[in-house]
């Protein structure tokens, strides 16, 4: 199978679900343009497998893509697999480069309290931009291990 974005989500404020959009623009040394967590730091950019979001679903809970805001949601790649400093190339011009896999869930979590539990914080991996572009549902992935 060939690794694709499913979904590309953004939320204005952290610690929230983020809304699907059709398209977006991911900008060099931010993030995702109008993203809340974009900024110059080592999580410019959240991903997160349809994978792994259909383990929860299998414990049945309905679940849409952002719900665990994740910024781009892919398919056909085991992204918390992936070593740091992995770049994913996205479309036409954009690079991710892996820069940490998980994180520590913060308490009072929109997602959490939505959902009840979190994936992002085993599964989830974070990026930093090394080069922006355009980016959109079916857009290719290709993997760049290190």
């Amino acid at each position: 199978m060939e690794a694709e974005v499913v979904a590309v989500c953004i939320s204005t404020e952290k610690g929230t679900v983020k809304e699907e959009i059709e398209r977006g623009e991911i900008v060099e040394g931010f993030g995702l343009k109008g993203d809340a967590h974009g900024g110059d730091w080592h999580r410019q950019v959240s991903l997160l497998g349809e994978e792994s979001i259909d383990k929860m679903r299998g414990k049945g809970l309905e679940l849409d893509y952002g719900d665990f805001a994740e910024n781009i949601t892919t398919r056909g790649i085991d992204l918390y697999e992936l070593p740091l400093g992995t770049k994913l190339h996205i479309g036409e011009d954009v690079i991710l480069e892996v820069t940490q896999i998980g994180k520590e869930c913060h308490h009072g979590c929109e997602i959490f309290k939505k959902i009840g539990s979190c994936i992002m914080p085993l599964e989830g991996i974070f990026s930093r931009v090394i080069k922006g572009g355009e980016i959109k549902t079916g857009d290719r992935i290709i993997v760049e291990e290190v």
